[in-house]
């Protein structure tokens, strides 16, 4: 697989979103190493419509400019698709939709995720087919009580073959997570209904992919919890609320393009 460059993704997602004059920027961020991990070394498919190939799903769907800038890195999506993000009749909105080739399943209410991953791995199963399914969630998702339905019902089928990635950057839009809800410890909640729990630095690439591309055989399905920064790469976003809705004016987005092509976070 050809390795995904985090910075070359932030700079996708920032440009973007300041073209579009849209928001969600420090939720796409916080997720970027997963995405890169996903598509760099984890998933296997050949094509976007390949039958084999491992299905992925962003169930916080307000990240898909994160999903899209890797899709367009792949090979998968077009320049110039990329570039109609929430135009008039574009295909690619603040959330991913089925119709777009390389996204599996239309997402962003929250909280149903999960469920759409447990359905695909069971059918995975019943067809006899070896393809493996991740689903990205958000840490402040794991408040619906949908997403414990789905743990319960993984757990009982042993689908061992479904890996749940989830987000923990302590935020959400209605402020910490907390505060909102306090998820601690989440790590024991899954392991209580029986899935194999691993934690990883949610922005350490190496760690990452070397998690997430490793088969899990043990007969019950796996939770990462991926520890992360929201906005992070940003200094003026990471871990500011705001940057939950707030679109980049000209003069944000030059210096936050200036810190990602610096690394300098």
């Amino acid at each position: 697989m050809t390795p995904l460059s985090p910075q070359h993704l932030r700079r996708l997602i920032l440009d973007q979103a300041h073209r579009a004059r849209v928001g969600h920027i420090g939720s796409a961020f916080s997720i970027v190493e997963v995405i890169a991990a996903l598509y760099g070394a984890a998933l296997r498919a050949a094509a976007p419509r390949d039958p084999d190939r491992d299905r992925f799903i962003l169930a916080k769907g307000h990240g898909a400019l994160a999903l899209y800038a890797a899709l367009f890195l792949k090979g998968w999506l077009p320049r110039a698709e990329l570039d109609s993000y929430c135009a008039d009749a574009s295909r690619l909105g603040v959330h991913p939709e089925h119709q777009v080739p390389g996204i599996d399943f239309s997402t962003g209410s929250l909280g149903h995720g999960l469920s759409m991953a447990v359905g695909a791995a069971l059918g995975a199963r019943l067809a006899g087919s070896q393809r493996r399914v991740f689903v990205l969630l958000s840490d402040a998702e794991c408040n619906a009580g949908a997403v414990w339905e789905a743990v319960m019902f993984a757990a009982h089928h042993r689908l061992s073959r479904l890996t749940a990635i989830v987000d923990v950057n302590g935020q959400q839009a209605f402020g910490y997570t907390r505060n909102v809800l306090d998820l601690a410890p989440l790590g024991r909640k899954f392991e209580a209904f029986g899935w194999a729990v691993e934690q990883v630095d949610g922005h350490d690439l190496d760690a990452l992919s070397s998690v997430l591309a490793r088969d899990h055989d043990e007969g019950s399905p796996r939770v990462v919890l991926a520890q992360t920064t929201f906005g992070k790469g940003v200094s003026f976003m990471e871990r500011q609320l705001a940057w939950h809705y707030l679109p980049v004016s000209d003069e944000q987005h030059a210096a936050a393009l200036a810190e990602i092509e610096g690394g300098t976070r």
